[in-house]
């Protein structure tokens, strides 16, 4: 994510709650749509902005902010290959950032804004993959609420291929058996292969559907453990969009325990794989050095605004002043360095990282 900073006074003043504040959140991919469509729906959404302002504000409070939104309007980058996009407008600040993650249009004029109110504008949709597996033949889904959608991958699905290319290594082998066992295992981890591949683009949680035999095997494989949140036994080869949708209901029901779960694996990967960041004071200093992948915190942790140190080092203090009057605290401050950088974050219930002093950090490297 870029940020675009306007601000031209951050500076924190009493009876900031009496002032008028502007937050549009809102899709905006110029990649895929035309820049006068683009226009339209935010000369809608300003306009709204506008009408809600005059009908709650005086006069001379409401105008001001309306001109800064207008003229703020007028810069965006249209060039930009982001999802979606945040404005944030008041009498003493105004910033634009551009998001890697979908949302849910918000158009708010009250007293306050937050940053985290960027990462509970995404949408909450329930995506996951289904990688469908037998002794013969590999399908991967991606699903949601209402539809499956194959997914094509380069890696041959289908054992048959593999075959011939392994018959002259194992030909040595009497035992038919043990041929057999060879070529599953080569052909289940091209599988895996293919599967990372897909992960790298779109993380998300992995159902694994296959026969007892072939989920023993695929499991001492794979190399995607952390992303596979259920191995489900049976042949679903045949199996329709409807049938594999109601074997995945039970799972489904408890998608957020889930997918927590799925969370508390990726932390424990990243932690064995020295990518992972424990803690505020660590999380702070990793999130300024813009290699953040996964921010994930408690929903109610808080943690005092911080002085920030050129070792590095940070300390509590009293004094908010120098802090952009939506930013409540540290965790608010690293929550902004992560989505600026491109990174993600994710919310859990409290308790839930209490093996990571609430808060911790996903590094790529």
């Amino acid at each position: 994510m870029k940020t675009q900073s306007l601000r031209k006074d951050n500076t924190r003043i009493s009876g900031i709650h009496e002032v008028p504040a502007v937050s549009i959140i809102m899709p905006f991919q110029p990649m895929m749509s035309s820049k006068s469509e683009l226009e339209g729906k935010l000369k809608i959404a300003a306009e709204k902005v506008e009408t809600e302002l005059m009908n709650n504000y005086a006069g001379e409070k409401a105008l001001p902010v309306i001109r800064k939104l207008t003229n703020l309007l007028t810069t965006l980058n249209y060039n930009t290959h982001k999802k979606s996009i945040a404005i944030f407008v008041s009498p003493f600040i105004e910033s634009v950032y551009y998001l890697d993650i979908a949302v849910e249009e918000r158009i708010a004029t009250d007293d306050s804004f937050e940053i985290r109110d960027l990462v509970n504008s995404r949408k909450n949709d329930t995506k996951y993959l289904v990688l469908i597996l037998n002794s013969e033949r590999s399908r991967m889904y991606e699903g949601n609420c209402s539809k499956f959608v194959l997914i094509k991958s380069n890696v041959p699905e289908n054992i048959f291929a593999y075959k011939n290319d392994f018959a002259e290594r194992v030909s040595n082998f009497y035992d038919p058996d043990k041929r057999k066992e060879i070529v599953l295992d080569k052909f289940l981890h091209h599988m895996d292969e293919g599967l990372s591949i897909i992960l790298n683009a779109c993380n998300l949680p992995v159902f694994v559907l296959a026969p007892e035999r072939v989920l023993g095997h695929f499991k001492k494989i794979t190399r995607n453990s952390e992303k596979l949140v259920a191995f489900i036994n049976g042949n679903y080869d045949d199996a329709t969009e409807a049938e594999i949708r109601n074997v995945l209901q039970p799972y489904l029901k408890n998608w957020e325990q889930m997918k927590q779960q799925a969370i508390l694996q990726e932390l424990e990967n990243a932690k064995s794989t020295h990518k992972l960041s424990v803690g505020i004071h660590e999380v702070e200093k990793s999130s300024r050095q813009k290699n953040s992948r996964l921010l994930i915190v408690e929903k109610d942790f808080v943690y005092p605004p911080c002085t920030v140190y050129p070792c590095g080092e940070i300390s509590e203090t009293v004094s908010t002043s120098s802090l952009p009057f939506y930013i409540k605290d540290t965790v608010d401050s690293v929550i902004e360095k992560v989505l600026q950088n491109g990174g993600n974050v994710e919310f859990v219930e409290n308790g839930v990282l209490k093996n990571y002093d609430r808060i911790a950090l996903i590094k790529y490297y």
